[in-house]
């Protein structure tokens, strides 16, 4: 798949009609993390309680009957102000859902000279390029990423969603770390991160748009398309990555995330339940980007 055309609409259309997709009116790629086999045996991801997504600020007055009819009183919101400034969404006010703003970079994070750097970066659509700004996320989403743990640890009843911009990279991490603490394969997490290709489609003129009014962008649409880049090795690569820059899954909770043992042993089971004959398989995407690769 090709990862600057533009996709077959019919076919964007198929893929978001099934799991794990989730349809949330006026908000793009949203996604169960549950439902995916995992190495402990019998056991799958707790379906229907914990939600991925991109912004919420446009979410319709359907959207948020569907977000309630999901059981999802409680949204936590990776963005910075200065993003949500810069690209006019703030946080909605969502009558019977709490939204949590937990940035995971600081104002600071958001000069003009960090910016073009990240840019850059983005722009260049290279695995070794993301790996450098995955790391600089993984730095600094502690705090952040505690909060959502934290909340899998203590209210195992009570579905969430967490969301950045695009649902795409400090969401994608944090989705790749859950699924990774849960024992699920490592072709199926880079194949629930390769699915934001299909997931953001439908916003792929707005996020044009978007970068079209940024100097980096305006005259490079190559470089703008580079930012819906999530190939499946990207994530390989992050994944080799955690184990071998921060010691793997476990050791970044603990070390940076600031989790105890004890906290990591509930919150995976707490995220894991019994198999049933409707498991879902691994979602099937032509040419995403998918062949296997080996665990390390």
């Amino acid at each position: 798949m090709d990862q600057l055309e533009p996709l077959d609409p019919a076919y964007v259309a198929e893929q978001l009609s099934r799991p794990p997709f989730v349809s949330i009116s006026g908000v793009v790629n949203v996604r169960d993390l549950g439902s995916y086999p995992t190495c402990y045996p019998g056991l799958i991801t707790r379906p229907g309680l914990v939600y991925r997504s991109g912004e919420i600020s446009h979410i319709t007055p359907e959207g948020v009957q569907q977000l309630r009819g999901l059981g999802i009183t409680t949204v936590y919101d990776f963005r910075s102000e200065t993003e949500m400034a810069k690209y006019e969404t703030p946080i909605p006010t969502l009558e019977g859902v709490e939204i949590v703003h937990i940035p995971v970079f600081g104002t600071e994070d958001y000069s003009p000279e960090a910016m073009a750097r990240r840019f850059e970066l983005y722009a260049s659509g290279k695995t070794e390029a993301f790996m450098i700004l995955y790391a600089q996320i993984l730095d600094n989403a502690g705090p952040a990423f505690g909060v959502v743990l934290r909340h899998i640890r203590d209210r195992p009843d009570s579905p969430c969603l967490f969301h950045c911009t695009a649902g795409k990279d400090r969401t994608g991490i944090l989705a790749a770390i859950l699924l990774e603490l849960a024992g699920v394969e490592h072709e199926a997490i880079a194949r629930d991160y390769a699915l934001t290709r299909v997931g953001r489609e439908p916003a792929r003129d707005m996020i044009m748009k978007r970068l079209s009014k940024l100097p980096f962008f305006a005259t490079n649409t190559d470089a703008a398309l580079n930012m819906f880049s999530s190939r499946a090795e990207t994530m390989y690569s992050f994944l080799r990555m955690l184990a071998d820059r921060y010691g793997g899954v476990e050791a970044y909770l603990k070390n940076v995330v600031g989790l105890t043992d004890d906290d990591i042993a509930i919150i995976r089971k707490n995220f894991l339940v019994p198999a049933t004959q409707t498991q879902r398989p691994l979602p099937a995407i032509s040419g995403i980007g998918t062949e296997s690769q080996p665990q390390s």
